[in-house]
């Protein structure tokens, strides 16, 4: 309410002029200081819409960031599955200085670099060069499926992080929408206590000058200082409540400017319940359907491994040593080339023991499968009943705040009736402060019955998915 209607409800005329003078001064130093206040705060503050704040979240919160890049390394995985297609080619080339002993048999390779050459005539501790060039292909151009099942898999674990952050980005959404009301309700809480706080000041003047003209007792004046405290206290907690809203929502902006929002009209009007019948989408099925079809393509994948591959190899090399044939050592004739060979062949590989290994992992597999439908199916029944909540809450409210500005309008006329019985003698400080009391907690619980229904509405957006239900009623 703005301030010029709030006062033209609560003038009374003060027979000395004087009062009447005191009363027009303190008004106006009031205004003037109310003024200087929405000055300051509109050169600090940024003012932005409801539409506007929900894009400035989704571009700058830090964990909606994280999702999307999240999204970006699950599609390069996809390209990186599809990439062991391409044949690998090494080039390599190698000088060295050992000894020449040898020996002919065979012998585990790990651990143990080999030397090339025939078995020497016994042990020589002498040093000799060696030198090595090559070029190595490696292909695998069939996997009997297990390419396939890898690049699924990618593309389930691509599935699986684009619904995390479609839902991340909707849970936050509606964070920011419920904190934007809450800024709302404190703008019009701190509006309220500020129409209180100035009652009761105009109120102690009165009972000072009844006082004076001994029309009431003395402690009428005292008591009514102590409201003016206690106006004051409940106006100081209010203004708390906004600043802390305010941070609350600047944070899930990622904002270091104050925000400045302002829209009365919630508390004025009632959203519509005609809303479409479509069925639950919300986020949430999407991200356990994508983990459930993440575990099916990872066991897809594991069996996959059993099958055998085929690959094609080939490879040119040159190699040359100070060791010539008959054992004889030719100093530095290692640095250079003396024989040249080439190589092609193919490799089918089939891991034989591979199903010892894989069948507990397969088993793990087909449990977290059943464990996600599980999961699936009580995520169906916890929305279905917070639907059943919603639709009985917004029923609720809403039945309540159409009867909360008849209790208002009620309220303030009997605090009118009783302040004019007051000025003329007829009612006591007792009646009027109860009539006061019952005005403040009259008009608080209209501004939040009102903004109860928006939120009724938004808890039920929230829960089937569709912040259109809130936003479309929204100006």
């Amino acid at each position: 309410m703005k301030l010029k209607n709030y006062l033209s409800h609560r003038q009374f005329t003060i027979n000395c002029r004087t009062t009447s003078k005191k009363y027009i001064m303190k008004w106006l130093k009031y205004f003037l200081l109310l003024l200087s206040m929405q000055i300051m705060a509109q050169n600090n503050s940024q003012s932005i819409s409801l539409h506007d704040l929900l894009k400035q979240a989704e571009i700058n919160y830090p964990l909606l960031k994280s999702k999307a890049l999240d999204v970006q390394a699950a599609q390069k995985g996809i390209d990186i599955s599809r990439s062991t297609f391409i044949p690998t080619l090494d080039a390599s080339y190698q000088v060295n200085n050992a000894t020449y002993n040898n020996i002919t048999g065979m012998v585990y390779p790990q651990f143990i670099i080999p030397i090339s050459g025939p078995p020497s005539s016994g042990n020589n501790m002498n040093g000799a060069f060696g030198s090595a060039a090559s070029l190595l292909l490696n292909w695998q151009p069939v996997t009997f499926g297990q390419r396939n099942a890898q690049v699924n898999y990618a593309k389930a674990g691509f599935q699986y992080t684009t619904a995390d952050e479609q839902n991340e980005i909707f849970q936050h959404k509606v964070k920011v929408i419920n904190a934007y009301l809450d800024v709302l309700t404190a703008n019009e809480l701190v509006k309220v206590y500020e129409g209180n706080y100035l009652r009761a000041e105009t109120n102690y003047s009165l009972a000072k000058t009844l006082v004076l003209n001994g029309i009431k007792p003395g402690v009428d004046s005292a008591l009514f200082k102590a409201e003016i405290s206690r106006a004051k206290i409940d106006l100081l907690n209010s203004r708390k409540f906004k600043q802390l809203s305010i941070i609350l929502l600047s944070e899930l902006l990622a904002s270091e400017k104050n925000i400045a929002v302002d829209d009365s009209s919630y508390f004025t009007k009632l959203p519509s319940l005609f809303i479409s019948v479509d069925t639950l989408k919300n986020p949430l099925f999407s991200l356990f359907n994508s983990n459930t079809e993440l575990s099916k393509a990872r066991k897809k994948m594991l069996d996959r491994t059993l099958m055998p591959t085929l690959g094609v190899w080939g490879t040119m090399y040159a190699r040359g040593s100070d060791i010539q044939f008959g054992g004889i050592v030719n100093s530095n004739d290692g640095l250079s080339f003396q024989r040249y060979n080439y190589g092609v062949g193919l490799q089918l590989s089939i891991p034989l023991l591979q199903f010892a290994r894989i069948r507990p992992q397969l088993q793990q597999q087909e449990f977290l499968i059943r464990s996600n439908a599980e999961k699936l199916n009580n995520i169906s029944l916890q929305l279905n009943k917070q639907l059943e909540i919603a639709d009985t809450t917004l029923n609720n409210v809403l039945a309540i705040a159409k009867e909360s500005p008849m209790l208002f309008e009620s309220a303030r006329y009997s605090y009118k009736s009783l302040l004019s019985r007051y000025k003329s003698g007829l009612a006591n400080y007792a009646e009027l402060i109860q009539a006061q009391y019952v005005l403040i907690k009259a008009e608080t619980e209209n501004k939040t019955n009102y903004m109860g229904v928006w939120k009724a509405l938004l808890y039920k957006a929230a829960v089937k998915g569709d912040l259109n239900i809130f936003l479309n009623q929204v100006n």
